[in-house]
């Protein structure tokens, strides 16, 4: 495997959502694609999931074309499709069905064997009351910390 550990984040998923279930899903991938992402060439910060035809499919995820390939080099912004096994994928969509909740991309990662997994989970968005909550706490909690440093 690689040196570098490759861990690429939704960064604005927990402040944005309010998380329920996490999965980690497979991603059926080309070989330029794998090749990019090891080299940490991806976001998943505008990314979303959706479920069709009894499948999850990721959308909008951007993976840089890689460097050294020919003319087989994949597009950037294509659907991907999420490898989960069925009692995975009936429980996301009974809860998709209901309106106001997604599925979002959470972190990005090599696992031990060398495969590309993706975490998702299952949300439902905050109001702007409850951001202003968390940034209320964050910032007490900072003010806390260098009261205590002191």
């Amino acid at each position: 495997m690689s040196e570098k550990q490759v861990n690429i984040r939704n960064k604005k998923a927990r402040f944005e959502y309010h998380l329920m279930d996490v999965y980690v899903a497979g991603m059926q991938l080309t070989g330029t694609e794998i090749k990019s992402i090891r080299k940490s060439k991806a976001s998943i910060m505008e990314s979303y999931c959706v479920y069709d035809r009894n499948e999850v499919w990721i959308r909008n995820m951007h993976i840089t074309e890689y460097d050294n390939a020919s003319f087989y080099n994949h597009r950037p912004r294509t659907d991907r499709k999420l490898l989960l096994n069925k009692k995975e994928i009936k429980e996301i969509a009974k809860f998709l069905s209901v309106k106001g909740n997604t599925l979002i991309p959470l972190k990005l990662f090599i696992s031990e064997k060398g495969w590309a997994k993706l975490e998702i989970a299952t949300a439902v968005g905050k109001k702007l009351h409850d951001k202003r909550h968390d940034m209320k706490e964050k910032d007490d909690k900072r003010e806390m910390d260098r009261a205590l440093k002191k």
